[in-house]
């Protein structure tokens, strides 16, 4: 007989206070499908009936506060269930001591390991209440999953590994250790816990999540027989966690993230599209029937990036793109060799990809930095990501410090170009010899421009065919040595990157025209019926059910459909 938390809180002081705030701000947060269900509650029953024998799916957002992540899932349970599936909600109930959404700005070490949820999960738990409650599916709280004995067993795991282990702990053989470094870093908006004096305590925090998160998806998978789960990202606490029970237990696993371009988002089978973008076979891409339209619809989406138009983010309202003010500004010369390099946010590029070259993006950018001290002929412009500062958890490790912490005075013929500087990166990259980067997306724009790319870490144009790849210290250093390059990429490469870039931007990418920009990082709906996310009415909608019922690729067929 299990013994539910929910029962037993008199013995746990923090989740009582749990339990009043979940019970006092339940009601706050309106629903968009409230008045839909209420106008066609009869239909939407009928299609719950209907489903009761279907497949089994797990709808599992975790974080109710996470508005984009709801709404998108709210719109995805009630279209998988119009298709004749039966689908159940996950969500936290302000029980995680902490998770993805836990984030320094807003929540200070001492207010995290105080373990307030009236601070931390005010109007979480509420918002995935309200968003979920009118659809009447079956909904599983994290709290009701988790013995009052796991509990205890988490605290004491969390409190009691040695730290230098933590990284590596496994639960069940469940990377439990990897997903709570993973949500500390990213707490603290660092590559690395070095001189944070609540480090260690924050980490073990994550850790506890990481195992209640891990207690909690045993047990729901215990008692339910799902075919497929379906969450976001794939990565931190409790996402992470989610993957990983899945996985072992045999459940198939999507994961899926907002995509660049407005109104669209990427869906990945079996793990976060970080990690299977870098694995997903060029037969999905290279035999696309190319032609001049999509070459030219290619390259004008790719220009509109310069500035952002046709996507949910960017970093430059006016971004200066004149290279004689760009030089004057930087300072290089514009009759010698320039060779670009483009960094990462530091905690981001700790977390999401396993780098091949070097052990960590400051390491390679250290490194790239002495190598250039020894070739004066040639330039090395270093630019860092703007989003270490206008990103949405912008980095407190910059690294503009780092460089200099290492490097005084920098060689002359290195020059950095700041987050917070207007300069188009692409305005440089377009100008460069050769472009070298770490993980960054923005490779397949610079090859698309026909640019050489050399790549050092997990990006995702390694191994596509028209990069050079570097697995190695000593293999990076000798493409180094033929710097600088005597020509672009041929005209074969040159159509591989754009015909890849095509796949990414408009196949991969899929659309979803109901869901429109709110505001930076919030969505909104546009629907005003049930009928609207049945069967033929949006392809990009058919294609993400199909791929999650079906196991059919998240591929949408743009060169066919636009």
């Amino acid at each position: 007989m299990r013994t539910w938390l929910r029962t037993a809180s008199n013995r746990f002081p923090p989740l009582r206070a749990v339990l009043r705030v979940f019970r006092r701000q339940d009601q706050r947060v309106p629903s968009p499908w409230a008045a839909i269900i209420r106008r066609e509650g009869a239909n939407w029953k009928k299609a719950r009936r209907a489903a009761h024998e279907g497949p089994r799916v797990l709808i599992a957002p975790s974080m109710g506060g996470f508005q984009q992540g709801v709404l998108l899932e709210s719109a995805l349970a009630i279209a998988l269930t119009l298709r004749g599936a039966k689908v159940d909600i996950l969500l936290c109930d302000s029980f995680l001591p902490a998770c993805q959404l836990t984030e320094i700005a807003s929540v200070s070490p001492d207010q995290l390991l105080r373990q307030r949820p009236q601070l931390r999960c005010a109007s979480c738990s509420p918002a995935g209440k309200a968003m979920f409650e009118p659809l009447r599916l079956p909904v599983y709280w994290y709290s009701q999953l988790v013995s009052i004995e796991e509990a205890h067993a988490a605290q004491e795991m969390a409190a009691a590994i040695p730290l230098d282990q933590i990284g590596e702990c496994r639960l069940d053989g469940l990377a439990v250790g990897e997903h709570a470094l993973a949500g500390a870093l990213r707490y603290f908006a660092r590559g690395d816990l070095k001189g944070e004096p609540a480090g260690e305590q924050v980490l073990r925090c994550y850790l506890e999540a990481s195992l209640l998160s891990v207690y909690a998806i045993q047990e729901l998978l215990r008692r339910n027989r799902y075919d497929v789960a379906c969450f976001n990202h794939g990565l931190y606490v409790p996402q992470g966690l989610a993957g990983e029970v899945c996985r072992k237990a045999g459940v198939r696993v999507i994961n899926w993230n907002p995509a660049y371009r407005k109104h669209c988002f990427i869906f990945s089978p079996g793990d976060t599209y970080h990690h299977t973008m870098i694995s997903e076979p060029t037969s999905q891409w290279e035999n696309i029937a190319w032609s001049p339209a999509l070459e030219t619809r290619t390259l004008e989406y790719l220009r509109s990036r310069w500035k952002g138009t046709q996507d949910w983010i960017w970093f430059h309202d006016e971004p200066q793109e004149d290279l004689a003010k760009i030089a004057q500004e930087v300072g290089v010369d514009p009759s010698r060799p320039w060779i670009g390099l483009l960094t990462n946010v530091m905690w981001d590029a700790q977390l999401h990809y396993r780098s091949n070259a070097f052990p960590s993006m400051l390491e390679w950018v250290l490194q790239t930095i002495a190598y250039f001290a020894r070739r004066p002929e040639l330039q090395l412009i270093i630019r860092i990501h703007p989003a270490e500062i206008r990103g949405g958890v912008p980095s407190r490790q910059p690294l503009a410090a780092e460089i200099q912490r290492a490097f005084p005075s920098l060689p002359p013929n290195v020059f950095v170009i700041p987050p917070e500087s207007q300069v188009s990166t692409y305005a440089v990259a377009q100008r460069c010899n050769a472009v070298i980067i770490y993980n960054t997306k923005t490779g397949i724009e610079v090859a698309s421009m026909g640019v050489p790319v050399i790549v050092a870490g997990e990006a995702w144009i390694r191994n596509k065919g028209f990069s050079l790849d570097a697995t190695s210290p000593a293999e990076y250093f000798q493409t180094l040595d033929r710097l600088p390059l005597g020509t672009s990429l041929n005209a074969h490469d040159l159509e591989r990157a754009r015909k890849y870039a095509f796949h990414f931007f408009f196949r991969r990418m899929i659309p979803l025209p109901f869901i429109n920009p709110l505001e930076r990082f919030r969505f909104t709906l546009d629907l005003s019926s049930l009928e609207q996310l049945t069967p033929g009415h949006s392809p990009g909608l058919d294609v993400i059910c199909d791929g999650i019922l079906r196991d059919t690729p998240f591929i949408y067929p743009a060169e066919r459909l636009g």
